[in-house]
């Protein structure tokens, strides 16, 4: 048990990070290492030289960190480093105060090392700049600077952690997606370590943009038995959708059910939906897959743009880039991309836009090929995510920067704390 909380040399970084911060009582089940041991490795490590400016490579070189144009998993850190633990009560402030910065880099730089996620010791210090804009709850923590841990969910085994090997080796391409570092076994769970792509901006706008008009894959509605839960779910967002015979069968099919709901948001209409967004200074919005209707679209667009034109050329430029790159691949024309997005992201001078969420590519049959731009039918495995991409660009070059909507226009929102949310 021991082993989950220490680092290589028997650190128990875990009772450090306790006995240094509110003096509480570790918890039931906490490893016994002492933590005169830990703070006698903290010093060993500050007399080799790793207290100072320069800092020490982590197990991946500092990669992750130095990459930092970072915007991605839905993840982050709204800081570039981990604010100083406070002083302690007694002997000289300004000394306290750099020997906490030193002991959290210390400590960041071991986490990598740890074979528990670093949120256990980061997360403590890092909890009111951290959020989860979408997704799943509990699928992410913090790994370290400049580094997520991602749940491994969804799709079939492996997909997500080989599309990333993949993209990763084509120099093409690695700029247009989160670098992958290594997949991680702790306690009977898969994670995979990702670029977090929100390191090293300040309190960002964000905006994650769900693409392709079918996010669900045809393996998932070839049963077609009408189904009466699914009747039940249908009904109770719009008592009129079901057909006659439908109401009379009271049961319809996953496939029915599922472009039901993909017909809510404009997922059919516009090739994609906007899945959440965030505002500087403000809680995550997650409740935005009813905004449907063009002007809809772009009314949420202008409210995340915020008059900013600098930053409407730069995420079309990025876009357009993406989809430059995307249309040249060798490795999209034979792989269906669903329930993908578009990750955007700025703040007062940077900014980003990256593709995420990769559970659900897969290779299409030996022979075939996809565009990703025609109407999907059952076994052409077209998903629309060049459409999708098409019109987003589109809808970013329309969007009347000069004509803000006011505050009473924004799209009602379900509001977040600094956790993780579930979409």
């Amino acid at each position: 048990m021991c082993k989950d909380q220490t680092g290589e040399k028997g650190l128990d970084l875990g009772e450090l990070w306790r006995a240094r911060s509110d003096g509480s009582a570790p918890s039931a089940g906490a490893c016994v290492a002492s933590a005169p041991a830990a703070v006698s490795g903290f010093k060993r490590w500050r007399r080799g030289g790793g207290g100072g400016g320069g800092g020490q490579a982590h197990a991946h070189g500092g990669g992750a960190a130095a990459a930092a144009v970072a915007a991605g998993g839905r993840v982050a850190t709204a800081s570039a480093s981990p604010s100083a633990a406070a002083p302690s009560a007694s002997g000289d402030g300004a000394a306290a105060k750099e020997q906490d910065r030193s002991l959290l880099k210390f400590l960041a730089l071991n986490a990598l090392d740890l074979t528990a996620p670093a949120s256990d010791i980061l997360l403590k210090n890092r909890q009111n700049n951290w959020f989860q804009l979408s997704g799943h709850p509990d699928c992410f923590a913090p790994a370290g600077p400049g580094t997520i841990w991602k749940k491994r969910s969804g799709g079939p085994e492996n997909a997500e952690r080989e599309v990333y090997e993949e993209l990763g080796s084509d120099p093409s391409m690695q700029n247009i997606v989160p670098r992958y570092f290594r997949e991680v076994d702790y306690k009977g769970e898969k994670f995979i370590e990702l670029q977090d792509l929100l390191h090293g901006f300040s309190d960002p706008h964000v905006m994650d943009v769900k693409m392709g008009t079918r996010t669900f894959l045809e393996s998932e509605v070839e049963k077609t038995a009408a189904r009466h839960d699914l009747y039940l779910k249908m009904v109770q967002v719009d008592p009129t959708a079901p057909t006659a015979e439908e109401h009379s069968q009271q049961a319809v099919t996953k496939l029915r059910y599922m472009q039901f709901r993909e017909q809510q948001s404009s997922t059919c209409s516009q090739g994609f939906r906007i899945e959440a967004m965030k505002f500087r200074g403000s809680p995550p919005m997650t409740d935005l897959k009813k905004v449907k209707s063009r002007d809809e679209v772009l009314t949420t667009m202008a409210l995340f743009l915020g008059g900013r034109e600098d930053v409407r050329q730069r995420l079309l430029e990025r876009l357009r880039e993406i989809r430059c790159k995307f249309e040249k691949s060798e490795y999209f024309q034979k792989h269906e991309v669903v329930g993908s997005s578009i990750f955007m992201i700025y703040d007062d001078t940077k900014v980003g836009a990256w593709m995420i969420d990769f559970a659900k590519t897969l290779p299409v049959p030996e022979g075939s090929t996809v565009n990703h731009r025609q109407p999907w039918v059952q076994g052409n495995h077209e998903e629309g995510f060049l459409f999708g991409l098409d019109s987003l660009i589109s809808a970013m070059e329309e969007v009347n920067l000069k004509q803000l909507p006011s505050p009473s226009s924004k799209p009602e929102t379900h509001k977040a704390s600094a956790v993780p949310l579930k979409s």
